[in-house]
């Protein structure tokens, strides 16, 4: 299993001045929308921060920015058995149904029992 943050920011341009620009952090993804960057994935020495815009997250995932108020962070957990994860969550609270994304993962948003939000994902098997 690998966890991730996702930090909710207005706009990542300034958060890489200082994680790419002054920690060394390298750009390994990024999503652009309007001239601008709506996502990025950050990783250094086995590290891995991801960085949305609220407005990125309202239109892909509103019911996660309607439950983050002010600066939010998000885990984004990737497993390698979505089915066998699937299993194990059953009985937990759904916040976005089961979805195939346009880069290739199966996803699901559920309420863990502390009142975070959790994304599980895991990677398309192509064959």
């Amino acid at each position: 299993m690998k966890i991730t943050a996702v930090l909710m920011v207005e706009k990542i341009e300034p958060s890489l001045e200082v994680g790419v620009d002054r920690i060394g952090f390298q750009k390994t993804a990024k999503v652009p929308e309007d001239g601008a960057l709506a996502f990025v994935i950050l990783q250094k020495d086995g590290a891995e921060l991801m960085l949305q815009t609220r407005a990125s997250v309202t239109a892909d995932m509103p019911v996660m920015a309607q439950r983050l108020h002010g600066q939010g962070i998000g885990l984004f957990l990737e497993v390698a058995d979505f089915d066998d994860l699937r299993r194990r969550i059953e009985g937990t609270e759904v916040l976005m149904e089961e979805r195939t994304t346009f880069y290739g993962m199966r996803e699901i948003l559920v309420k863990e029992p502390g009142g975070f939000a959790v994304c599980f994902a895991s990677p398309i098997q192509k064959g």
